[in-house]
């Protein structure tokens, strides 16, 4: 017994001791928070990215870092060989025929309008077995970017004309019309876009190749496409066979192009230098403290309210249907990569390390500014300026945020009564004494109307008002007298002609100036909330000209401190992005650097088959050769966000290794810094996405066309 206590006795004091040392060290730790002596709490070289532009890539450092020296030939055919789709995703030439490349979720939106009779193409997804049953896609088209030219000094000069932030403005744009219409005049077959890089520190002249007439070839299905849905979205490791391959037409000839992306049959190794070449689409990595700090404080936590209660309404809808309206669960993708895109960002925003990484960095740069007398009388009252102009914007914020999501995504009630403001604006604009008719009225109210969901909305609605603006707000109390949740719900529905069809009706032969002096509450509020947002926005203009002016005048001190060393942010253009495959340490354990088809039977079978890791029936037969063992997607330290979907991921011989798709969730905080230690690119590996083509949905003449490099005569 005493021995027993003994040793009960000395355990005890190593455990003691071990969670004295692990406290001890947290709060040691946590003390450092503070300190940029801490390595980890300093700026780091590559925090603004490594987004490189192809009029300055960095031909050095690839040199140094990889060995490897790209031609001038080389860039021009990677450059011409990527593409950027219409919708703002990213895409590629992969064939010497016009095939295309790019993910299945920057064409599932528009999947459903291309279904004819019973096909559902984001159920079963589809495969054209030859170049007849390509589908035309309406209104979708791709741009080739061909030429490239510095216009910094012209726009520039122009703008220094000026004597306000407003005439600048005014100076810049014109010029800009000046110049895409010489550049126009010049060379009518392409299109002109001026980019303004580091805030309009730089200008370049985009002339683009445009191709609009592009068919669909082949899409797997979205379960395949995106196993795990938003839970598994942003997190690694993936599942997804996330691709879709579309040709490009020319007189109604696939295009024939010279400049096409050949594939690698085996992908990229671990440490082998790879690059992703798309456009991503807009980041703020040059913002201030200040600025960061007001989008931390003001615009994240809106969005993230509302977007979790929206979320929460469609995801139950989409249970309520089994699973089985895929354009429903379409629909709650989409809000589900919003509310994660808003939530990770704002966690990171939320990190003491990454906002003591970018003091770091913003102290450095504001020392080498003030060093400069030149660059100090020209920039260094910069940051005080915009910390001025963001304290000012805060008094506007809350507001403008709540009626500006309002606008976009609300309830079919306050959609209705939208639309009928609108029609009556139109009306007395054209003839005061005018009324509302059945033919104005007829498509109003919504041939599928929910009215369960939509009482739902409307709650989340009323509940997200109060959560924005509180109980003081005039328009809230307007709106609602006091009444909150289902009480107001039942007030507005029981007081308001907008909720049936018959109610909406109730408006025809009203005049306009009848219908915009309604007591009806929802006619009232859109009214009232419309004003409001004008109004808000007329104040804010002002201080979003002058915010404008200064972060161009940021953008050269940026440039003129560290020139090409630094690139632009996100500007929705051609990057090339470097990175190499590799893992990471994540909730206690290590990540694969890839997958394998294999995990999407385990995912199918550990989740019981069920919603969202429910697959469709091949997978409970799949062909003998279809091997489970291929890689399927892989990660890598590639800069990527948003935009970069459907990025070609490439080696150093232009081969195709993957397909970028998505990041993990360590990487949502890319929009204000670029980490390496967490931060991943997920992309489908070029193995996986020709093994699943070839032996799992046995589009042989895809698959053929893709090794191939071209279609088989």
């Amino acid at each position: 017994m005493q021995n027993n206590h003994s040793s009960k006795l000395k355990i005890f004091n190593w455990v003691s001791l071990l969670l004295l040392f692990f406290f001890t060290n947290s709060y040691s730790q946590s003390s450092f928070l503070s300190k940029s002596e801490n390595e980890n709490y300093k700026a780091h070289k590559y925090d603004m990215g490594k987004m490189w532009t192809f009029e300055n890539p960095p031909l050095d450092y690839f040199k140094s870092e990889y060995n490897f020296s790209p031609a001038v030939e080389w860039l021009d055919n990677v450059r011409k060989s990527a593409l950027k789709f219409g919708n703002g995703c990213s895409a590629s030439f992969v064939s010497a025929d016009g095939l295309i490349m790019t993910n299945h979720h920057c064409v599932r939106a528009i999947l459903p309008s291309l279904n004819k009779g019973d096909m559902d193409l984001l159920r079963d997804g589809f495969f054209a077995k030859n170049l007849e049953m390509e589908i035309k896609v309406p209104r979708l088209f791709v741009n080739e970017l061909m030429t490239i030219k510095d216009i910094t000094n012209e726009i520039q000069s122009a703008m220094a004309e000026g004597n306000t932030e407003s005439e600048k403005i005014e100076l810049r744009d014109k010029k800009i019309e000046e110049i895409k219409n010489q550049a126009h005049s010049e060379d009518s077959d392409l299109d002109f876009k001026i980019i303004a890089l580091y805030n309009g520190g730089k200008y370049s002249l985009y002339g683009y190749k445009k191709f609009d007439d592009i068919r669909l070839v082949f899409v797997p299905d979205l379960r395949t496409a995106k196993l795990g849905g938003d839970y598994d979205n942003f997190t690694y490791p993936r599942h997804g066979l996330d691709c879709a391959f579309l040709r490009a037409y020319e007189n109604d000839k696939p295009v024939k192009t010279k400049y096409f992306f050949k594939w690698s049959k085996n992908g990229a190794e671990e440490g082998e230098p790879i690059f992703v070449v798309g456009n991503p689409g807009s980041s703020n990595r040059i913002s201030t403290i200040a600025q960061i700090e007001y989008a931390r404080n003001f615009v994240y936590p809106q969005r993230v309210k509302y977007f979790t209660d929206i979320y929460d309404l469609y995801l139950e809808k989409v249970k309520a249907s089994n699973a089985e309206d895929y354009s429903l669960i379409a629909r709650l993708y989409g809000l589900g990569n919003a509310l994660k895109v808003y939530n990770g960002t704002l966690e990171g925003l939320n990190n003491p390390m990454i906002i003591a990484r970018k003091k770091d960095f913003e102290r450095k740069f504001k020392e080498a500014v003030n060093a400069n007398p030149e660059l100090k009388n020209k920039y260094g009252h910069l940051w005080d300026d915009i910390a001025s102009i963001k304290k000012q914007s805060a008094e506007y914020s809350i507001q403008l945020s709540t009626f500006g999501l309002f606008r976009y995504l609300t309830s079919e009630y306050i959609s209705i009564a939208q639309k009928i403001v609108q029609a009556a604006k139109k009306l007395k604009g054209t003839d005061e004494n005018a009324r509302l008719n059945d033919e104005v009225l007829k498509d109003i109210f919504p041939e599928d109307f929910d009215k369960e969901f939509n009482d739902k909305f409307l709650k989340a609605q009323i509940d997200y008002l109060y959560f924005s603006l509180g109980d003081s707000n005039p328009i809230v109390n307007e709106f609602l007298g006091g009444r909150k949740g289902n009480e107001a719900v039942s007030y507005l529905l029981s007081n308001s002609n907008v909720t049936s069809r018959e109610g909406v009706h109730e408006f025809k032969g009203k005049t306009a100036t009848e219908i915009l002096n309604s007591k009806d509450p929802f006619i009232k509020f859109v009214i009232d909330a419309e004003k409001t947002l004008n109004e808000l926005e007329k104040n804010y203009k002002e201080l979003n000209a002058k915010e404008a002016i200064d972060n161009q005048l940021l953008g050269e001190a940026l440039f003129a401190v560290y020139g090409d060393s630094i690139p632009p942010d996100a500007t929705g253009t051609l990057r090339i992005s470097d990175g190499v495959i590799k893992s990471y340490s994540y909730n206690g354990t290590v990540a694969p650097t890839h997958t394998t088809f294999y995990g999407v039977l385990d995912k199918y079978y550990s989740f019981n088959k069920k919603f969202p890791f429910n697959l469709p029936a091949i997978w409970n037969n799949l062909p003998e050769d279809f091997d489970l063992s291929t890689p399927l997607d892989f990660i890598s330290t590639n800069d990527i966000i948003g935009g970069n979907s459907g990025s070609p991921v490439i080696n150093k011989n232009a081969e195709i290794v993957g397909l970028a798709f998505d990041g993990n969730y360590e990487s949502l905080p890319a929009n204000y810094i670029y980490t390496t230690e967490a931060n991943r690119t997920v992309s489908v590996h070029s193995e996986g996405i020709v093994e699943g083509i070839r032996d799992l949905y046995k589009a042989t003449r895809l698959s053929d066309e893709i090794l191939n490099g071209g279609i088989n005569k």
